[in-house]
């Protein structure tokens, strides 16, 4: 049995089949990063698995402690001036 060191040290291959045009789109971003095809598609793969499996945590809480926490959804901050020019900001794709 491997220890997590060295399965973490072994390097295996992971082949997958792709449309010559998202090809092409990934090496375009990869390019862009200056990272290599196989960098940027282990890069992105994993982030995406980490969020998958993030979501589908269950957080359990005791009674009181759920309390509080829908106290605080229920009791939003109040507005500051940071928040209302924030608000008033337009986004990059509106200029």
């Amino acid at each position: 049995m491997l220890d997590t060191q060295t399965k973490e040290a072994t390097s295996v291959s992971i082949n997958i089949r792709a449309k010559a045009r998202q090809r092409d789109l990934i090496d375009q971003a990869a390019d862009r990063l200056g990272r290599s095809r196989s960098d940027f598609m282990l890069e992105a793969a994993c982030r995406e698995a980490e969020d998958v499996l993030l979501d589908q945590a269950f957080f359990t809480v005791d009674a009181g402690a759920f309390a509080k926490f829908q106290a605080l959804l229920d009791q939003p901050l109040p507005p500051t001036d940071k928040l209302r020019r924030l608000l008033k900001t337009k986004a990059p794709w509106e200029k």
